[in-house]
């Protein structure tokens, strides 16, 4: 792959911060790739010191030798100022990263001791981790689903159903008719039952025991 040399460093990062060296040396020149390095061991003091002054960050870049100048320390500290709350959302991603950096040295380590037990459990806990032994899952595009363009209708047409021709005045008749035919039936207003519940029920008296409620010690 042919490296990219017209691209901003907060592409960069935004793109490969947490990628592996040797990946980005095929998509990066050697300079781009030192950079993406830096920024990164940087992001992570950050994030280990949250509450770092903008000069405290400068200071610790100059200190650990990753530059020899302030202007690039600052330049430095712009794009992961930039890169902090795109990144935060991906704190799962972090970790995962973070996770296999751990799983990777403890393999490399396990293998310089010939240590094939060690080997095993790390390879495992790493394609167990990333579920490599897995098909990746599908997203199905959802935002691309169009709204359908519902709209309201009384017609009944769209259901199939022939309309009634002039229906409102069909309505009308057919409910004088019915009316005509019942005329013996009386509307009748409704009218509260006289229950006399202050004598049935007496809110002062207690209600006497029945027979089965009395008990005896």
């Amino acid at each position: 792959m042919t490296p990219m040399a017209n691209i901003s460093t907060l592409e960069m990062c935004r793109r490969d911060l947490f990628t592996a060296e040797e990946e980005l040396m095929k998509t990066y020149t050697e300079a781009q790739v030192e950079r993406i390095l830096r920024i990164r061991e940087m992001y992570n003091w950050l994030l280990a010191n949250p509450e770092a002054k903008d000069r405290m960050f400068v200071e610790e870049e100059l200190s650990r030798g990753l530059i020899r100048h302030r202007t690039q320390a600052y330049g430095d500290l712009a794009v992961v100022r930039k890169l902090a709350p795109l990144l935060a959302q991906s704190s799962r991603e972090f970790h995962r990263w973070r996770f296999n950096e751990l799983i990777l040295e403890t393999y490399q380590m396990a293998k310089k001791r010939k240590d094939t037990k060690t080997m095993e459990k790390a390879a495992s806990s790493y394609a167990k981790y990333n579920r490599i032994d897995l098909e990746e899952e599908v997203q199905f595009p959802f935002e691309l689903i169009a709204v359908q363009p519902f709209m309201a209708t009384d017609d009944p047409r769209v259901l199939g159903i022939v309309p009634i021709p002039n229906v409102r005045q069909y309505v009308k008749d057919t409910l004088a008719r019915y009316v005509k035919e019942n005329a013996d039936i009386e509307d009748i207003t409704w009218e509260e039952a006289d229950l006399e519940e202050d004598v049935l029920f007496p809110e002062d008296e207690e209600a006497p025991l029945d027979e089965g409620d009395a008990f005896t010690d």
